[in-house]
């Protein structure tokens, strides 16, 4: 039954989105690193046809099908109107992907897939088409997705682009349908611009009361703080009714934030539940230990967490400091 054991594999993976500058590609580059080094298998896709410098490896790369720069040449349509052409097309010929993913992951035993996903915000709040190429992926390949959606954590800096942030995971949520980790990028960035913020990193990170960034806001005297004030009441409210978004803070170089991101998404979307299928001889706990750190990092406060991060990063400063004047 050789046909029989190949329609009963499951895939699992990631669908990696978020606005342009959130740190995407980045992060994909360093998943792929983290599962190299854990020798798990690994697939990574580029769904972006616009994305022209790939600075990972790509197993398969959407633009040998559709590249936005030709559609827009051929068709005369501008940066916006040609990605929409592209996702377009890449539903109609999805059989493209769909043989080329069963390819490439065909001689692994749990085949675990990452995708780079295009950042223009309105293919997955105003569009369908994110939701339509993924369910039908879903559909023909057995696939367990996570969507991971990446914000920039600097955003936190300001109060409304931070609420804005927060409202577009919840929109793009509600509208890809699938488990979501929601993720604060760079905080290694937003490491320098500490006293800039209003709270502690890990009050955005659990979104807990937004009612106490609203107090900052109404204390600043902003014209659009006045103007606004019960708009940004209601959104608050919004988010807090719903209770879905928090987000996990991530540093890529960090090794423990990169593998606590990894844990979250593998418990979404299924992945743990098959650890123990991984098995790496030279480390036969290996499967067994990735399903712990899935299941118990959620014990620790995220404050703790964080000043052990803190202090990781600053020993990493000091051994590049000491690397570059060496």
């Amino acid at each position: 039954g050789g046909f029989g054991s190949r329609a009963a594999m499951v895939l699992f993976g990631q669908l990696v989105v978020g606005p342009p500058g959130a740190g995407k590609t980045t992060y994909c580059t360093g998943m792929q690193h983290l599962l190299t080094a854990l020798k798990r298998p690994r697939t990574l896709v580029n769904l972006d046809p616009a994305n022209d410098d790939l600075p990972y490896e790509c197993d398969i790369d959407i633009r040998e099908l559709v590249n936005v720069e030709d559609v827009m040449t051929e068709l005369g349509l501008g940066p916006n109107g040609g990605l929409v052409y592209a996702m377009e097309y890449i539903e109609v010929n999805l059989d493209w992907l769909i043989a080329r993913l069963r390819k490439a992951t065909k001689d692994q035993v749990v085949p675990y897939v990452i995708f780079d996903c295009p950042g223009q915000v309105e293919l997955y709040t105003h569009h369908d088409i994110m939701t339509r190429i993924t369910q039908q992926l879903v559909k023909a390949l057995d696939l367990r997705l996570v969507s991971v959606h990446l914000i920039d954590s600097t955003l936190c800096v300001d109060a409304y682009r931070y609420i804005s942030a927060v409202l577009l995971s919840l929109s793009a949520m509600m509208q890809m349908e699938l488990p979501h980790v929601n993720v604060l990028s760079k905080i290694d960035m937003l490491m320098d611009h500490t006293d800039d913020l209003a709270f502690k990193l890990d009050y955005y990170a659990g979104v807990y009361d937004l009612s106490h960034l609203l107090q900052t806001l109404h204390t600043n005297r902003h014209p659009m703080s006045q103007k606004f004030k019960q708009l940004n009441a209601l959104m608050a409210e919004l988010v807090e009714d719903y209770g879905l978004v928090n987000f996990e803070p991530l540093d890529i170089q960090d090794k423990e934030c990169a593998l606590r991101v990894l844990s979250k998404c593998d418990t979404a979307n299924g992945h743990i539940m098959n650890a123990e299928k991984i098995h790496d001889p030279s480390d036969p706990v290996s499967g067994i230990r990735l399903f712990h750190t899935g299941m118990s990092d959620s014990t620790e406060p995220m404050q703790e967490y964080i000043d052990r991060y803190e202090e990781r990063l600053a020993a990493r400063k000091e051994e590049e400091e000491e690397e570059g004047g060496g």
